[in-house]
């Protein structure tokens, strides 16, 4: 099936190009917008102390790179106001902490001074389940039957609402793939959840990733994924107009792309057999 799209999808390309050539538009750039990637994961089996916030800005569309920003004062503050502070490395727009501390259902404050402005957020600090060690293999998966497909499993607490993302990582694909899910239909059973290519073959690793996050996350995400474009990896995109919660309190126009998240995170690798 996936091999039939190709064949059109190629053919349409070969018969565009050989009758027309490429022309670069001269679009219009707007200002440069900050971007605020306040994602703080707190891996399984860590202690999760080793932690980083990125800054950058949005920038032309023919432009490979995002500019970073630096000069900012970063920290975070939990519920006993505890103070962790995000140092930047100089000149990389990446601020580190190497003495966070993540405590599941904590709540955290985030605030940022840059330019004479203040960033404020607030979170709360996610649990997930454990990923399932019996990872199973069909190579005659997917939608056609002509891919391979694996599926993984982790268990849902039935005493509460709980959404996740997945985050699957293979050499198929650019970049990872992402879903944002939650248990409305599955309150309480073990979850399977599935991820197959075509292009698989015996020896690829694949890395899985699942956050717990929370429901102001899960639709924050679930409309990044829409603008975006959901196979073409919403981190590696600009975050077009879908807005975080992280606040401009100085200049509440001048608002900031990115969001303040803090996930436990559950990884498991399989190799393909």
């Amino acid at each position: 099936m996936k091999n039939i799209l190709k064949y059109l999808i190629a053919s349409c390309c070969f018969f565009l190009l050989s009758c027309t050539k490429v022309v670069e538009v001269d679009l219009e750039t707007a200002a440069p917008k900050l971007v605020i990637d306040a994602s703080i994961d707190w891996v399984k089996g860590t202690t999760g102390n080793e932690q980083k916030i990125k800054l950058s800005t949005t920038t032309g569309y023919y432009s490979a790179k995002f500019p970073t920003v630096s000069g900012a004062n970063i920290v975070i503050t939990n519920s006993a106001n505890t103070v962790f502070s995000f140092i930047e490395n100089p000149g990389t727009g990446e601020y580190i902490c190497s003495n966070f501390h993540p405590v599941i259902g904590e709540n955290y404050a985030l605030k940022m001074v840059l330019n004479g402005e203040i960033y404020t957020a607030t979170e709360t600090c996610i649990g997930v389940p454990n990923i399932d060690n019996n990872i199973v293999q069909n190579d005659k998966g997917g939608f056609g039957g002509d891919e391979v497909e694996i599926t993984y499993y982790y268990q849902d607490n039935g005493n509460e609402e709980n959404y996740y993302l997945h985050r699957i990582q293979s050499p198929v694909s650019t970049f990872p793939d992402y879903k944002a899910k939650d248990d409305e239909n599955s309150q309480g059973n073990l979850i399977p959840e599935y991820f197959s290519d075509e292009d698989l073959k015996a020896g690829d690793p694949v890395n899985i990733r699942l956050y717990g996050i929370s429901r102001r996350y899960y639709d924050y995400f679930r409309k990044l994924l829409a603008a975006s474009g959901a196979g073409s990896g919403p981190f590696q995109t600009t975050p077009g107009s879908v807005r975080g919660n992280i606040i401009n309190q100085t200049h509440f126009a001048n608002f900031a792309y990115g969001y303040f998240r803090l996930s436990e995170v559950d990884t498991k690798d399989y190799t393909i057999k």
